[in-house]
């Protein structure tokens, strides 16, 4: 008979799984699948090719477009600033994220200045991944990138989801919400998007750069005032909002999605090894994370216990911030899961990890805890439910020595958890 397997190999299956969703996301492959399957067209001496790469993934994308796509061409690429890949042959510049900075500012110029140069007998390949929204900060005037970063940390405290956020965002930018193909027309453009949004709303993936708006600006304005948010915002861009503006429309993209959190889910489906069973309990695991908790801490319960068994979920929650301390939603979601889940049966595992590496402003993905994991911050003298109150996940399993710490990993295809159970 099969002996069961102990929690450290549970743990070890864990970050496996959670590798093996990274890699179904690596932008490279995905770029190359594409190219394989719609080989670029020379342009014959008419005109060039313009590639601009935004997101945590860019310079991995772009590296990988510039092998397919002919000479000449012009290639730029934005990321953040802890991604360090270089690409011979082309510009990379370096921004904030989740806070838009000067560099931000930087590059957001040098995007609107390459594609002010494409003129119709050229070709623009626009390189979308997670994170550009923040990246490349381009506010219409007569908005300044301090105005931009009060009202980005007023949507990260607010515990919207993602598209609420990125339409606002989109009503404040020249590049956001179709702005990228206002600035590149005449000249026809083509997007490759690796997602990161749930549902795969190409609107809402780094804002939507080459897509029409997910509304207006009074969409936003209602939307700011139904949550308490409008009178936090700064006050040109309560002005600017409150201005009606006649929607414009976008020149149409030939939109690619090229990756995204359901595939990666289905790869760790796939990789779970003989003699477990799993299965994808949800792939919209979204919302306030201590719903998230609840729904994971349910399935487990629920969950019949025939031989060892994977619980495989994808999303991005939310944390409404109460306090000062460190962290970010996977931590906490891994933090709330292991307090919570001191009435499961014996031999459980869970992680809940950033696809991208980083979770929160931390050095972080997410966290890795098992059944031991209070009794450990106990033991170091922490009080785990205060640190939670407080926000401060990040020092809790710090205590636990579970902290999920992984490099920027230059993919982002959102968050997957997974929970592994042991009859």
């Amino acid at each position: 008979m099969q002996a069961e397997p102990n929690t450290e190999d549970m743990r070890a299956l864990a970050r496996h799984l959670y590798d093996v969703a990274v890699g179904a996301a690596d932008p490279a492959r995905a770029v190359r699948a594409y190219f394989e399957d719609h080989p670029p067209a020379a342009l014959h001496g008419r005109g060039q090719h313009y590639l601009v790469a935004i997101g945590k993934a860019a310079p991995a994308m772009l590296a990988e477009a510039m092998r397919h796509v002919p000479q000449p061409f012009d290639a730029l690429a934005v990321t953040h600033h802890e991604n360090n890949q270089t690409v011979a042959g082309a510009r990379v510049l370096k921004a904030g994220h989740p806070v838009p900075d000067a560099a931000g500012l930087h590059a957001g110029q040098q995007i609107a200045g390459l594609l002010s140069k494409a003129g119709a007998d050229d070709h623009v390949y626009a390189l979308i991944s997670g994170g550009g929204s923040a990246l490349v900060p381009a506010p219409i005037p007569p908005l300044t990138l301090k105005d931009k970063q009060q009202v980005n940390r007023v949507l990260l405290e607010s515990g919207l989801d993602i598209a609420s956020m990125n339409l606002v965002r989109q009503q404040l930018s020249t590049l956001k919400g179709g702005g990228f193909l206002r600035l590149a027309a005449p000249a026809p453009v083509t997007a490759l998007i690796l997602s990161d949004v749930i549902g795969n709303d190409l609107a809402a993936i780094a804002s939507g750069p080459t897509t029409a708006p997910l509304g207006s600006r009074a969409d936003a304005l209602a939307l700011l005032r139904d949550h308490g948010l409008f009178d936090r915002l700064p006050q040109p861009v309560r002005e600017l909002l409150e201005t009606p503006r006649e929607p414009s429309r976008s020149p149409d993209a030939d939109n690619h999605l090229i990756g995204s959190n359901d595939l990666s889910l289905q790869a760790m489906q796939r990789a779970v090894p003989e003699g477990w069973t799993a299965r994808i309990v949800s792939d919209h695991l979204t919302g306030d994370v201590g719903d998230a908790a609840r729904t994971i801490i349910a399935a487990a319960r629920d969950t019949p216990l025939r031989q060892p068994t994977a619980l495989i979920f994808g999303g991005e929650t939310t944390v409404r911030l109460r306090g000062d301390g460190r962290g970010g939603r996977n931590q906490e979601l891994a933090l709330r899961v292991a307090m919570q889940g001191g009435d499961l049966p014996p031999g459980w595992v869970f992680l809940s990890g950033g696809t991208d590496g980083r979770d929160g402003p931390t050095d972080a993905a997410g966290g890795l805890v098992d059944q031991g994991t209070t009794g450990r911050i106990a033991a170091s003298g922490a009080d785990a439910a205060a640190l939670l109150a407080n926000n401060d996940s990040y020092a809790a399993l710090k205590h636990a020595g579970d902290l999920l710490v992984t490099k920027a990993t230059g993919t982002n295809v959102a968050d997957v958890q997974v929970m592994l159970l042991t009859p």
